[in-house]
């Protein structure tokens, strides 16, 4: 039996209600959205919240058609877009113009709930942040986005928690934006970096020691290593290339601070791994730069399966709202899966979510039936926003 939840004078699918109430009660201490000059606000940032995450769930490919959706599908109609309806000027004003601030908010205490809740899946290993870049092909319009002649891309930096598999930070820049300045904004002292070679740099495996964030980061194979000490490799191991080194070949590219390096060798490939990390075993540094390859996985699923980067928005601010919401999206997703189903985020498990809430559409004729059975669930839905 569907059940459809009436609050604040809206009806709501139980199923989508449920689904978003980790992200409601983030708003509460967010700082205030207002309304710039004399005109009221045309959307709440609430009912901003609600249509991008809506957006992301429903793979919409683009703003007209999202807009089109909530003007005509009734279910959007009702329980997304606004009382008074939406127009795409509005739409756009607000995704380009205000809402950062808030979206942030959202962002950040929305993953330290999905922290608390999800699994550590890797406490031996310590905290590990993968951290890596991924391009947005965008207009020739987005004169902000250099990439080259010709071509404009934009480009988000991503620290992500190997450790429980969710996003944790994020920054935008132009296509042409370094990646290795985003380490010292990602990481904080006591989390471990998970690195690749595009991020080696022997200064600063230094300033990171110095400032106690520590990394794992593959290197390149021909990379010269003066060995200090070399430790002890088990028979039998992946692990072939263990030791304390000083890395580099002149005054001007060699590291001033002692590291390890660690190489292994899987499926014919070896892998040649820099790190400060002394207390985990060679196999484990393996393990530690094996599960890098989950933020490759996230951004992929995250591009398909999400429509993350067909872009509602084409500013700098814009873009970035559109981002915080495909995080957003993602990170309720992964509270979801794990309190239903006690998994990862799948597209299976989203599929049955979306089809759910499509069978409570389809019920909107027995509303008044079936309300009083969810005069609790209201309650519960209540008291997360407050």
């Amino acid at each position: 039996m569907a059940h459809i939840l009436k609050f604040f004078g809206i009806f709501h699918s139980i199923s989508f209600a449920k689904f978003i109430a980790p992200a409601i009660r983030a708003m509460v201490g967010m700082p205030q959205l207002e309304s710039r000059g004399y005109r009221p606000l045309q959307m709440s940032f609430e009912d901003h919240l609600k249509i991008l995450i809506f957006f992301h769930l429903e793979e919409h490919t683009s703003a007209r058609h999202l807009i089109q959706v909530l003007q005509e599908d009734e279910f959007a109609r009702n329980e997304i877009a606004p009382e008074e309806g939406i127009k795409k000027s509005s739409f756009s004003e607000a995704t380009n113009t205000r809402g950062l601030e808030q979206f942030m908010h959202v962002f950040q205490t929305l993953q330290h709930q999905a922290k608390d809740i999800l699994p550590n899946r890797h406490p031996e290993l310590g905290n590990l942040v993968g951290i890596d870049g991924s391009l947005i092909d965008a207009t020739l319009s987005m004169y902000w986005a250099d990439y080259r002649k010709n071509s404009k891309k934009a480009k988000v930096h991503v620290g992500f928690d190997l450790n429980r598999g969710i996003p944790r930070k994020i920054f935008l820049t132009e296509g042409n934006g370094g990646e290795r300045p985003f380490v010292d904004m990602i990481l904080s002292e006591g989390e471990t970096g998970v690195l690749d070679r595009g991020y080696q740099r022997h200064k600063l495996f230094d300033k990171w020691q110095e400032y106690g964030k520590s990394f794992i980061c593959r290197i390149k194979a021909g990379t010269n290593k003066a060995i200090i000490k070399s430790n002890p490799i088990s028979d039998g191991s992946i692990v072939f290339y263990d030791a304390v080194v000083l890395l580099g070949t002149s005054e001007t590219s060699m590291t001033e601070k002692e590291l390890r390096v660690v190489g292994y060798k899987v499926n014919g490939v070896k892998y040649w791994i820099a790190t400060d990390r002394h207390d985990l075993s060679g196999e484990q540094i393996a393990t530690a730069y094996k599960l890098r390859w989950d933020i490759e996985s996230f951004f992929a699923w995250w591009k398909r399966h999400l429509k993350v980067y067909h872009l509602i928005a084409r500013s700098e601010q814009g873009l970035m709202v559109q981002m915080l919401a495909g995080l957003i999206t993602y990170l309720l997703l992964a509270i979801y899966c794990h309190e239903q189903h006690n998994e990862k985020v799948s597209i299976k498990r989203v599929r049955e979510l979306r089809i759910q809430i499509q069978n409570e559409l389809r019920a909107n004729p027995y509303l008044k039936e079936y309300l009083p059975d969810v005069k609790e669930q209201g309650i519960l839905i209540a008291k997360a926003r407050t």
